[in-house]
């Protein structure tokens, strides 16, 4: 996607260094910052504190980190330890553990001596696939969004919830990858963009669309169902963190509420995600881990101060109960399709092994 015109991934790997540069996320949209990652801890760290979210850029950072804790070492201990480390970061978003799996596939079998080597090739070869099944996903996703525009020139207009944008993958995204596809075809289209408490991702969508200059209106969680009511939503598309075997989809906490207001107003709900994001080891959303973040994360709110500095707002008392799940899940039933790389598919298992008959075991 583009930054200040020009073309640009989340990550940069620099494997003659070791290191990774990545976009410190936790700094937008009030400054895009870089930051380098040439430890494992560093790496865990920048998985857990959120400089990098979205499920797959959680998954390409965390097979680059792999690769780097084997710079000197390459022991089963320590591949095991680096394992470890990283698989603990985040326990919602499936595609974390799937490229460590995939990673540790690869290294095992190797001698310590062949394993560093061998892990950047992988984690690179890791990212190289994201961009590809997401530019994919935007290829499948615009086909749907042709068959809701029902007028040359009419403007579709597209509701989104956190970001699964360029933002949330090493390029493209997968929400909204359709809508880039659609705005770089010429199709007029509009985002409404929900803010997404308590950490505000859809800040993160509003500032990559203004980079990319795709039209979009940021609004307050609370405001989507009216705007659906009024008749001014023509389909909502999501991401995902993890979905089930059965299509039960996780993703940030609020989507469900979306996802109920579309199925009473008849509009539409469109998941979008990688393959990495299928758990089909996982019967349904309930056995979905749900990760429980710290209750800073709802008591303080986080912005510029009135010298344009970066700061912190108490909104609640310390002693304050919160309660901050990460993310919710939606009822297969409640998602009117499911859009992968392969396709476009019923949330459903038999939907989902149409796509991935591999995947059936029995």
């Amino acid at each position: 996607m583009n930054i200040d015109g020009m073309p640009t991934r989340t990550v940069r790997a620099h494997p003659a260094q070791n290191c990774i540069d990545i976009i410190d996320q936790t700094r937008l949209p009030h400054a895009l910052h870089w930051v380098r990652v040439a430890t494992l801890e560093e790496a865990a760290y920048a998985i857990r504190t959120m400089q990098v979210r979205g499920a797959p850029l959680i998954g390409a950072t965390a097979a680059y980190g792999l690769a780097i804790a084997l710079e000197f070492e390459a022991t089963d201990a320590r591949l095991d330890e680096a394992l470890a480390c990283l698989g603990e970061t985040r326990p919602t978003a499936v595609n974390l553990h799937w490229a460590l799996a995939r990673m540790a596939q690869v290294l095992r079998p190797l001698p310590p001596s062949e394993r560093f080597a061998a892990a950047w090739r992988e984690a690179e070869a890791i990212a190289e696939e994201d961009v590809a099944q997401n530019a994919a996903i935007g290829r499948h996703g615009l086909a749907l969004w042709k068959d809701l525009i029902v007028a040359d020139g009419q403007t579709l207009n597209v509701m989104t919830h956190c970001n699964a944008g360029w933002l949330a993958t090493v390029d493209w995204g997968t929400a909204l990858s359709p809508i880039y596809a659609a705005h770089d075809a010429g199709v007029p289209i509009h985002v409404w963009v929900s803010e997404t408490r308590p950490r505000n991702q859809g800040l993160l969508t509003a500032w990559e669309l203004e980079q990319h200059g795709v039209p979009h209106t940021l609004i307050a969680d609370n405001a989507a169902g009216l705007l659906m009511r009024q008749g001014k939503v023509d389909a909502v598309i999501v991401g995902a963190d993890r979905i089930a075997a059965n299509g039960d989809v996780a993703n940030k906490v609020g989507t469900y509420l979306k996802a109920l207001a579309c199925a009473d107003n008849g509009i539409p709900f469109y998941v979008a995600a990688p393959r990495s994001t299928l758990d089909f080891a996982c019967p349904d959303g309930a056995d979905i881990p749900i990760e429980e973040r710290d209750g800073d994360e709802f008591r303080l709110v986080h912005g510029l101060d009135q010298h344009a500095q970066p700061g912190a707002l108490r909104q609640l008392p310390a002693g304050m109960d919160v309660a901050n799940p990460a993310f919710d899940v939606t009822p297969g039933w409640l998602v009117k399709a499911i859009i992968t790389e392969r396709g476009v598919c019923p949330a459903s298992r038999d939907g989902l092994l149409a796509l991935y008959p591999e995947e059936a075991h029995g």
